[in-house]
């Protein structure tokens, strides 16, 4: 991947642990980005990993699955989630994200030792609630859509301001700037509470993430995990350490 030219794969966002047991490729991605899209199908269709594992819900899988089944590339639902599905083996498919048992009890672990303000709870615990809901909701899309031919969106799709059309330098250039004004928006927008509760989150999130990932890449050869660019250094250094 290091040869290739193209500014929508060089290494700005991809990383790679590699040991005895193969080579686990991590790629960030902007939701719903041309040049993230792109991505996420170039690398794995050159890397042809055993394992593909996604920023997604074990039980929504089944509804990314749908919505990669189509002749159209990329696919019209489902954003760079639906991309990489439709790039891999179907078998080989993985969500490693909440809602999960780990995840829920890195949570309760971390509230404990970090003991936050009741507000800081009451927001973790109605993230925690509403993500819940909305994996259950991509479970019922999942099983109305495997009795008929109705695709339900979920999620309503994220508009940027470049386009498959454009140039790959242009897509890269429109990337980077989201991610600038994403975190300039967190970071000026934020009350102290939403802030605290959302890196409680992420911590046990990134935590139960790596977790997965290490035991699977302790089963298989090769993987490709795709995560938002927000959580990709963190993975990349808990799975450093974790080798």
């Amino acid at each position: 991947m290091d040869a290739d030219s193209d500014p929508r794969v060089t290494g700005e966002y991809v990383r790679q642990v590699t040991d005895a047991h193969g080579t686990l490729t991590l790629l960030g991605v902007v939701h719903d980005h041309p040049a993230s899209r792109y991505r996420v199908q170039h690398v794995i269709e050159r890397v042809d990993p055993t394992v593909l594992a996604l920023e997604l819900p074990p039980m929504s899988i089944p509804l990314f699955e749908q919505y990669a089944a189509t002749d159209r590339t990329p696919p019209t639902f489902g954003g760079e989630m639906s991309a990489a599905i439709q790039a891999a083996s179907p078998e080989s498919v993985v969500g490693i994200d909440r809602p999960t048992g780990g995840f829920f009890r890195r949570l309760g672990r971390t509230l404990l030792r970090e003991r936050p303000s009741l507000d800081t709870i009451r927001r973790v615990v109605a993230n925690a609630v509403e993500t819940t809901e909305h994996a259950l909701l991509c479970r019922a899309a999942a099983a109305v859509g495997a009795r008929t031919s109705v695709r339900f969106e979920v999620d309503s799709p994220i508009p940027h301001d470049t386009t498959w059309t454009d140039s790959p330098d242009e897509q890269a250039r429109d990337e980077r700037e989201q991610v600038r004004r994403s975190r300039s928006f967190m970071s000026a927008f934020r009350t102290a509470s939403r802030s605290r509760a959302a890196r409680l989150e992420d911590d046990a999130r990134e935590a139960a993430m790596a977790t997965r990932l290490a035991e699977l890449h302790e089963q298989d050869s090769d993987i490709v995990c795709v995560v938002g660019i927000d959580h990709l250094d963190s993975l990349a250094e808990r799975l450093g350490e974790a080798e």
